[in-house]
């Protein structure tokens, strides 16, 4: 019942992405389009079931569990959620609990989650202009954004900066967003744009990729590879005049799959083994048809942990996008 999970390639899965709610406060044009279709509310698994279901991966040797959504904070409720799971970390069980967030309600919650024992965050943040960035995010504002990475700060919460790299929108804040970062000890990572779920405008387009960027930076700081890693999939650089850490998430221009360590667990119980493959399990019908048997669920859990793919079929080269998912990155969480 406990032993730990491992996939077919002999790497063991110890981090679980799990998504609270597909429904979100902005609509970043990248991510879903401006007017989405929300699950039924009664789709979604109740807070006592994702904590059924998480524990059960934490008792199967997961050590990260990182909160998603949407915006996870705007679940009603969401902070019953984020006190059970901190039992795991007294325990000793869970070595993280951490959460994505875009920052509007870091304000209301920042003090909370620390409270509940989080101690660092990820807040997704493309741009510092005021007006790109409530063109890109379509319905966001900065200042509130700002203000919740402040109360983070406050909060003793470390943040990390998520920015994701669009081709001829933040190419001209690049330098402007390090150095911001470095002003505030912030930890800096930058991701590609992913083919994910029917968007407006064309993702080739906005392509960056991160190994342009990079040379882009060599040509002000003096980039050093360090081994570090935070349990995700971004390779770490060392900035040697400021001594700040960037990061890069590539999952188009330089594949990540080999040292795949996470799965993806989505707010209507949909299991899905690769960010960038359409299979799952449903493990919401599994944890629903035995309510007082966990035996079940765990067998569901290690059948579709013995299906994950080798990697994901992304691809933008030759002038087309390749290896699309037909789901929203909000389903999943990113």
């Amino acid at each position: 019942m406990t032993a730990p999970l491992v996939d077919p390639f002999h790497r063991a899965v110890t981090y679980l992405r799990v998504s609270v709610t597909d429904r979100c406060d902005f609509r970043c044009s990248y991510c879903m389009a401006e007017h989405m279709t929300f699950l039924p509310r009664k789709e979604l698994l109740s807070l006592e079931e994702l904590d059924r279901l998480c524990s059960a991966f934490i008792r199967l040797g997961v050590r990260k569990l990182r909160v998603t959504g949407g915006e996870p904070l705007v679940r009603k409720d969401i902070m019953t959620f984020f006190r059970a799971m901190s039992r795991h970390l007294d325990s000793g069980a869970l070595e993280e609990l951490t959460l994505t967030t875009n920052g509007s309600q870091l304000r209301r919650f920042a003090r909370q989650l620390a409270a509940c024992g989080v101690r660092r965050v990820n807040v997704s943040l493309d741009t510092l202009d005021a007006q790109k960035f409530a063109r890109i995010t379509r319905w966001g504002r900065l200042a509130q954004v700002l203000d919740g990475i402040d109360a983070a700060t406050e909060a003793g919460l470390r943040v990390k900066i998520n920015t994701v790299a669009l081709k001829g929108f933040n190419e001209d804040e690049l330098f402007a967003l390090v150095e911001w970062c470095g002003a505030r000890g912030f930890d800096l990572t930058f991701i590609e744009v992913m083919p994910m779920g029917e968007v407006e405008g064309d993702r080739l387009d906005q392509f960056w990729p991160l190994v342009d960027l990079r040379a882009r930076l060599a040509e002000r700081w003096t980039l050093v590879d360090v081994p570090e890693r935070t349990g995700g999939p971004a390779r770490y650089v060392r900035l040697s005049e400021t001594g700040q850490r960037i990061g890069f998430i590539t999952p188009l221009s330089h594949n990540f799959c080999e040292s795949c360590n996470r799965v993806r667990l989505t707010c209507t119980g949909q299991l899905y083994m690769c960010l960038g493959q359409d299979d799952d399990a449903d493990l919401r019908a599994v944890l629903r048809a035995n309510p007082g048997d966990d035996a079940p669920l765990v067998e569901a859990i290690r059948r579709a942990i013995a299906r994950k793919p080798k990697g994901h079929d992304f691809d933008y080269s030759r002038s087309r996008v390749r290896g699309e998912v037909g789901r929203h990155m909000s389903v999943t969480g990113g």
